[in-house]
Formats: structure tokens, C-alpha cells, sequence
């Protein structure tokens, strides 16, 4: 789905989410450095990642779209194969 196709409150929450993950990564510390943002926060960011997400499941759910599916590469191996059986010829008693 293309981003011209999403409601304005869809385009809201990919933004939201977008500008948020890149927060965190920006301020994710170093191995060994201590963290700049507090426990609360840490919690608060966790807490809108969850609002963010089930309200993009509500919406949609509303437009009948499925958030099961995922993109596959089309050189990406198959999860099942089709395999041929042959039986042995009869043999008469």
C-alpha cells in the first residue's frame, strides 16, 4: 500500500513511529556507556511503541486489510515442496 492510499491518521502514526525509532537509536548508548534516558522513559517509549502499533492493527482492521502477509523475495526458498511419488511396479504372485 503506497502512502498516497493511507488516511491522514495512518500517515500520522508511520511518521511517529518513524521519528521515535530513530530517537532511540540515536540515543542508545554505547557497550559500557551508561544509558541517558531514565527507566520511566525507557518505559514511556515502550508503552507508545504498543499504542502505535495497535492502533495501525485497529485501522487496519477497519479497511479489511490483513497484517498477516509478508513480503517473500521471490529467491527466497520455499517453507514447502511438491515431491512425486512413483510406486514400484506390482509383482504378480
Amino acid at each position: 500500500m503506497g502512502i498516497e492510499n493511507l488516511s491522514k491518521e495512518q500517515r500520522i502514526l508511520r511518521v511517529l513511529r518513524k521519528v521515535l525509532a530513530n530517537i532511540v537509536k540515536e540515543t542508545a548508548p554505547r557497550p559500557g556507556v551508561p544509558r541517558s534516558l531514565s527507566d520511566d522513559t525507557v518505559a514511556d517509549i515502550r508503552d507508545l511503541f504498543g499504542l502505535i502499533a495497535e492502533r495501525e492493527a485497529e485501522l487496519a482492521e477497519e479497511a479489511g486489510l490483513s497484517r498477516k502477509p509478508r513480503p517473500r523475495f521471490t529467491d527466497e526458498p520455499k517453507k514447502a515442496h511438491s515431491v512425486t511419488v512413483h510406486r514400484p511396479p506390482k509383482k504378480p504372485n
